[in-house]
């Protein structure tokens, strides 16, 4: 298996060296695994999006405002 070599701040790597039990290499692979996945998935999930940027973030302000108004609504929260 090829290697690959992080580097990590001193406090994060003293912190780690306290849990020996841990392979931090399998976590390490996991949390790769784990991020080329969401964006494999994504870029599946977008590639005959006609979307915008401006379209997205348009859309994001109008789930939150929505969003915001809903749990208003429940919780009987004033403006």
């Amino acid at each position: 298996m090829p290697t690959v070599t992080i580097q990590v701040p001193d406090d994060l790597k003293r912190r780690m060296e306290k849990h020996e039990i841990i392979n931090w290499s399998a976590v390490a692979r996991h949390a790769f695994e784990k991020q080329l996945s969401d964006i494999e998935f994504f870029k599946e999930f977008t590639k005959d999006s006609t979307m915008t940027e401006e379209d997205a973030i348009r859309l994001g302000r109008q789930v939150s405002r929505k969003s915001g108004e809903r749990y208003q609504k429940l919780y009987g929260l004033k403006k």
